[in-house]
């Protein structure tokens, strides 16, 4: 049995949901989407679900500010509101971080981002009970916060399927298709084929697998992401999510009132096989966590972990997404978010969609080209040009 369609997108996860109803939305009429297993059941249920623009490369900072008014306007466009908080986000660093932080912020205004340093009294009032006297300055977006990247999902599925787009689940893709020297389609693990005028592989931490059966090596691997969720004794009030580049974590305040505590520190990454790992923090984790929290809250009534989980990023060297063709025509690339992913959906589905239909991305302040496969072998990988001290390039 053989089905058909003009685009064949693998992966039921965040962007490739966001890239399928990009493209009906722009016009596309022909399209299915594949996952393996039931929509957004892989990494997207594990994002922590920041929204933020703070990032070194213009490129990538342009496409969460596109993206901010889609979170914020989500009930109009996709019949939902994602679960979207907008507390605010801020990032702090250290003295040895003061320059790239003014450097980046300023990047950022020229780009017409709402971000602006803070004083440390104005973080203690958004933030009751922080410690900030190791801090030398923070950057604060109002317009930052937390959405849920499961009902983003979701929402883009449904979205996508009012507009005509076909969703089938539970149907695993066993290798990619080709033919006189371009990629034809998908075979499935039942045997059966899906012929396609252009498949987008959009599979997370499985896309390398699947590229690898069309000759294509892609460079990204699963990277281990340990979080963990505390009661402090009482419920947190509303606060900011925090960037924390003193003690590199993350914190954002859960829907309940809890903790959220995540890693920035990937100095020495650990990569995992996606489909086999412990789904729980390991000991020296809860004990590094536990240390960073009681310097950051000191003043924590009662706490105690109340449960952890583990995801995993799909990096590629340098912590920035792949967005183009492959080097085999018929394949298109969407994949190695490198924990950027939720943020930058909405634009990332737009993108892909006028890249395929017109060539061309019309985002403003986002270069195409800065995302493309070739990068790694040209030598030029997608790097901050004031990058921060022990952050990596996560930033």
């Amino acid at each position: 049995m053989t089905d058909t369609a003009e685009f064949l997108i693998i992966g039921g996860g965040l962007e490739g949901l966001a890239i399928a109803w990009s493209l009906a939305e722009r016009g596309a009429t022909d399209i299915l989407l594949l996952e393996r297993n039931s929509l957004c059941s892989g990494m997207t249920g594990k994002s922590s679900g920041v929204v933020r623009c703070h990032y070194g490369a213009p490129s990538l900072a342009a496409m969460s500010w596109w993206s901010v008014p889609f979170f914020e306007n989500a009930p109009d466009i996709l019949g939902d509101d994602l679960g979207f908080r907008q507390c605010g986000y801020a990032v702090g660093v250290g003295a040895d971080n003061l320059d790239p932080l003014k450097a980046n912020v300023a990047m950022q205004q020229a780009m017409g981002i709402e971000v602006d340093l803070l004083a440390h009294d104005d973080m203690a009032a958004l933030w009751p009970g922080l410690r900030v006297d190791d801090f030398a300055a923070f950057a604060y977006e109002p317009r930052g916060g937390r959405g849920e990247a499961y009902l983003t999902g979701m929402a883009f599925a449904a979205a996508a399927r009012a507009l005509g787009v076909r969703i089938r689940q539970q149907t695993p893709v066993a290798e990619l298709l080709t033919a006189a020297g371009r990629v034809t389609g998908a075979k499935l693990a039942d045997g059966t084929e899906v012929h396609a005028g252009t498949v987008v592989l959009a599979a997370g931490p499985w896309t390398s697998a699947l590229a690898a059966t069309a000759g294509v090596d892609v460079p990204m691997k699963a990277q281990r992401a340990q979080l963990l969720l505390i009661d402090q004794g009482e419920p947190l009030p509303q606060v900011p999510v925090l960037s924390d580049l003193v003690s590199l974590q993350y914190l954002c305040r859960e829907p309940n009132g809890e903790l959220l505590a995540g890693n920035s520190d990937h100095a020495v990454p650990e990569y995992i096989d996606p489909d086999d790992f412990v789904n729980r923090a390991d000991d020296s984790t809860v004990e590094k966590v536990v240390g960073r929290l009681e310097h950051r809250l000191p003043q924590m009534p009662d706490p105690r972990i109340t449960g952890s989980y583990v995801g995993a990023y799909d990096v590629t060297p340098d912590y920035n997404p792949i967005i183009g063709p492959a080097p085999i025509p018929g394949l298109f690339l969407a994949t190695g978010f490198s924990g950027h992913g939720f943020k930058i959906s909405p634009a990332v589905g737009r993108m892909v969609a006028d890249m395929l239909l017109h060539n061309r991305t019309e985002l403003p302040n986002v270069d195409a080209a800065d995302f493309r496969y070739e990068r790694f072998a040209e030598g030029r990988p997608l790097l901050s040009p004031h990058p921060y001290v022990g952050a990596g390039e996560m930033r």
